[in-house]
């Protein structure tokens, strides 16, 4: 027996059949799907298009001491990474906290497994984040409310490039306590170098700053010159005296101020004694003193501009267009809904008489064959 083959034009005969019933159908589906489109509400979508910036750039450490510019980033780990803060779950628990989502979206009580939930699926289902033809970002919401979908798309902007921030800037806290340390140690180590230094020169009687081509030997200088005054004094005076005049008064006047010049109990606070037993001392301190003094004032000012750097609010990101609000819906398209539901009702018409007719069809063979065998049986 020959299988029946069907065809697409085959099918033309019995629409015409049907056409009642399949007109009738088509135009009840029309106009459930008319009442249906337009009383669902409008949805605007706000859209906001951004690059990344390189995060080397955005360095506020680079930008204070080089002068940096900001270089846009269309590396795709960047495009990937602001995607990824965009799509996590902490910027939307941000996003719904502050404008209320739960009561929005009528998802229920806040803090239950099952309103947590729906919320977060209606946030993601109107969330749209994507990297474009262009290697820029593309954000945008969807909300009944355009004004709300504008706001909430341009404080995603804000909190994608707050938390971008803070990933180039994680560890910078530690570093201002490390340089701070650093400088409070260089004071402490100076301001005890520097009690030395005026112990010493108080004790050897050393004021000037040796090592400085200016004051160099401003000790040994006097010391030269009344060392050599009073030996010459002195030994004029020993010779008046050892010829019978002069006076023997002068002469021990004379030893007293040459013992004074020379030893460091003679009274002097500038003595030779003190002055070679503290010189390499007092010198030492003072290149000391001074060195501290240059890595403290460097410290000071690593400090002072990391200090700026991690209290300055360098954006991460460089907005190409904010989300305004919709001049009109993007959806529904209620033309397309309507068409979409005549054309399914039209195909699923045509597939239900199709089977109808192959039914009775089939029907109408099956007849004849049991005449026939009832006809054999009598």
């Amino acid at each position: 027996m020959s299988s029946r083959s069907f065809s697409l034009m085959g099918l033309w005969p019995v629409i015409l059949r049907w056409r009642n019933l399949i007109l009738l159908a088509v135009t009840l589906a029309l106009v459930v799907s008319a009442l249906v489109a337009w009383q669902m509400p409008n949805v605007y979508r706000s859209t906001a298009i951004f690059y990344p910036t390189n995060p080397e750039s955005t360095d506020p450490d680079r930008i204070v001491e080089e002068g940096g510019r900001l270089a846009l980033g269309g590396r795709a780990e960047d495009l990937d990474r602001i995607i990824t803060i965009g799509q996590s779950q902490p910027v939307a628990a941000i996003i719904i906290k502050r404008y209320n989502l739960y009561e929005h979206y009528e998802a229920g009580k806040p803090g239950t497994e099952k309103a947590d939930q729906a919320v977060l699926d209606e946030y993601n289902d109107n969330l749209s984040i994507v990297h474009s033809n262009r290697d820029a970002i593309e954000l945008a919401f969807h909300d009944t409310d355009k004004v709300r979908a504008a706001n909430i798309a341009n404080t995603l902007v804000q909190v994608i490039d707050s938390i971008n921030q803070r990933l180039t800037m994680e560890n910078r806290g530690r570093i201002i306590t490390l340089y701070r340390n650093r400088t409070m140690f260089l004071e402490k180590e100076s301001a005890q170098v520097r009690d030395s230094l005026e112990d010493a020169r108080q004790r050897y009687g050393i004021f000037g700053r040796l090592g400085l081509e200016t004051e160099s030997g401003y000790e040994s200088r006097y010391l030269a010159k009344e060392l050599a005054e009073t030996e010459t004094e002195l030994r004029r005076a020993e010779g008046e005296l050892a010829a019978g005049g002069g006076s023997a008064a002068r002469v021990a006047g004379l030893r007293r101020a040459m013992r004074g010049l020379t030893q460091a109990d003679g009274g002097n606070i500038i003595n030779l004694e003190n002055y070679v037993a503290g010189a390499d001392l007092v010198t030492a301190l003072y290149m000391r003193y001074e060195s501290l003094q240059e890595r403290l004032v460097e410290a000071q000012a690593t400090y002072e501009n990391a200090r700026l750097a991690i209290s300055s609010d360098i954006s991460s990101i460089y907005v190409v267009q904010k989300a305004y609000p919709a001049t009109r819906e993007a959806k529904p398209i209620r033309p397309l809904i309507v068409l979409s539901a005549m054309f399914i009702t039209f195909a699923l018409s045509v597939i239900f008489i199709t089977l109808l007719e192959l039914y009775r069809n089939n029907l109408s063979l099956m007849k004849p064959k049991a005449v026939n065998r009832s006809e054999q049986v009598a």
